[in-house]
């Protein structure tokens, strides 16, 4: 619901100011007085083109603050929420639209920058403006299916489930096909490959362990030649260690004879002792080094094969072992494919049946509920000055590639406006006030309907009178109750049934001309009333009329 407009310096308003409430409210003046201005004010909040000849004379830009009461629609919260838009819950909605005289111009929601296409889709959810030039509403084909439902007050979810599941059922076949006809392409080369991999039997972490095993028998080889030497010096009658424990010989016969020479034995002896411990450390290590030559030629052809095999299949090789895993059960869908297959057309004829059952019943209900529509929207013609019109539901069905979560039908509204006419779509034939008084038939026939919190009709009641525009303000009186509804009239039947009249006038103070916009009481508003009864001069019967009008 619109709470609050605030406008600045748009063509003749400098500065207005307007709080709006529930029920029928309407704008009423003299032709001229500067109606479409407060509309095009709105407008711009709306999403509509921003024009820089908005912008008031000597103004560097114009301002419009559109205040809306959103409550708990989902589907504003959705829209706020997919543009990554934030508002507090029960706070309201801000709209501002910016218009510099230089033709820029910028939006924000709730001081949050944004673009006019999204003010134009939140405009679209939260207000219906119905006119002259009306493209949006109930002229949109695209709506006229959920209007009908929300009518007959049908709950299309599960037909939407079972449509996901039937799409999901397809697609789940189609990949099944997909990679069964990629398999069966693949077969010889599955074949192929899980025999030599089957034949290769890679284990895990096998390449890892061969490779160091190799290692380790490589640094052996590369040792021995070195260790044989050290023995060798070391080693034999010749040795460092025979000519070491010859010498102590030698001088423990004579280490008696001076004291220096027992020194010299003690340290000969520990030489004797360190080189045998040196001898006994080089064999271990011989002996730990000392590897299979027939054994790291097996582990050298063994990491050959299994790098190879990694490579043409462009895998490492310790992910050999899931490759095998994963090319075998590939190879066994193919030879189990055609009974897969088969279960998946079952499960995908099952949900289709499951649909078109969902969808049959609610294309039935939506004849019978299109049939209600029509009379009811029959019954408010004659009223509005249209008894030469005919309205229709029209409900095709649609080809299998169009059906969806919403069904298989086309759902439109078309009118005849004079007998024998063809049928068409409202915006084709109808034009002016007719297609406005069209609009309300159907929005009183809708009225349970889902549509925009604040609906805004302007000049519904032109080129009709008497007891038409009477119908016309009892229907929107009769509206009111379900939405917010702003009226720009000229009618004073109309006007006298709203809850809250506005009147919009200009003044001049002999250089600048204005807009302004005021609340009328009860006695301003009785006057009002009678000028639109009788023209410039106000008589007192045309002010007795008023009053006879605002009570009944």
């Amino acid at each position: 619901m619109l709470i609050r407009l605030a406008i600045r310096d748009v063509v003749l308003i400098e500065a207005l100011d307007l709080d709006f409430t529930a029920g029928l409210g309407a704008l009423t003046g003299e032709t001229g007085a500067g109606k479409s201005i407060l509309l095009d004010a709105l407008g711009l909040v709306l999403g509509q083109r921003a024009d820089s000849g908005l912008v008031r004379h000597g103004a560097s830009q114009a301002v419009v603050t559109a205040s809306f009461d959103a409550g708990d629609d989902a589907v504003v919260a959705a829209l706020l929420a997919e543009n990554g838009l934030t508002g507090e819950p029960g706070e309201p909605l801000i709209v501002r639209r910016i218009v510099k005289a230089d033709g820029g111009s910028r939006a924000s929601i709730n001081d949050q920058p944004a673009s006019a296409a999204l003010l134009r889709e939140l405009g679209g959810r939260l207000v219906e403006i119905h006119g002259q030039h009306d493209d949006r509403g109930l002229l949109n084909a695209r709506g006229h299916r959920a209007l009908l439902d929300a009518f007959g007050r049908f709950d299309t979810g599960p037909l939407g489930q079972a449509h996901a599941r039937w799409r999901a059922a397809e697609a789940e076949l189609a990949q099944a096909r997909a990679d069964l006809e990629g398999a069966e392409r693949d077969r010889e080369w599955l074949d192929h490959a899980v025999r030599e991999l089957t034949t290769l039997a890679p284990e895990p972490g096998e390449e890892e362990a061969l490779a160091g095993e190799r290692a380790a028998m490589q640094k052996g080889a590369r040792l021995a030649e070195d260790m044989a030497g050290v023995s060798q010096h070391l080693d034999g009658s010749e040795g460092a260690l025979a000519a070491l424990r010859q010498a102590a010989r030698r001088l423990d016969r004579v280490a008696h004879e001076h004291e220096a020479l027992a020194s010299a034995l003690a340290a000969l002896d520990r030489a004797v002792i360190e080189a045998a411990e040196a001898e006994e450390a080089l064999e271990a290590a011989a002996q730990a080094l000392a590897f299979d030559p027939e054994r790291l030629d097996r582990i050298e052809t063994r990491l050959f094969d299994l790098r190879g095999v990694a490579r043409k299949h462009r895998v490492q090789p310790d992910e050999l072992p899931a490759l095998v895993e994963e090319l075998s059960e590939r190879l066994a869908r193919i030879e189990a494919g055609g009974e897969g297959l088969a279960t998946l057309e079952k499960a995908v004829k099952a949900a289709r049946a499951a649909y078109e059952e969902e969808a049959g019943a609610l294309s039935a209900a939506r004849h019978e509920a299109a049939g209600r529509l029509d009379r009811a929207v029959a019954e408010e013609l004659a009223p509005l000055k249209l008894d030469a019109a005919r309205f229709r539901t029209a409900i095709e069905r649609l080809p299998e590639g169009q059906w969806s979560a919403e069904g298989r039908d086309r759902v439109e509204f078309l009118i005849s406006t004079n007998p024998g006419a063809p049928f068409a779509p409202l915006a084709k034939i109808a034009s002016g006030g007719e297609l406005s008084r069209f609009i309300l038939a159907l929005k009183v026939s809708l009225a349970e309907a889902a549509g925009a919190r604040t609906m805004i009709f302007d000049e519904i009641d032109r080129g009709v009178g008497g007891a038409v525009a009477s119908a016309i303000g009892d229907r929107l009186a009769r509206l009111s109750a379900k939405a917010q509804l702003l009226v720009v009239t000229h009618s004073p039947q109309v006007a006298a049934r709203a809850d809250r009249q506005l009147l919009i006038a200009k003044s001049h103070d002999g250089t600048v001309t204005r807009t302004g916009v005021r609340l009328l009481d009860a006695t301003e508003r009785r006057e009002e009333i009678a000028r639109m009864l009788s023209g410039a001069e106000v008589t007192d019967e045309a002010r007795a009329q008023a009053g006879r009008l605002l009570v009944a």
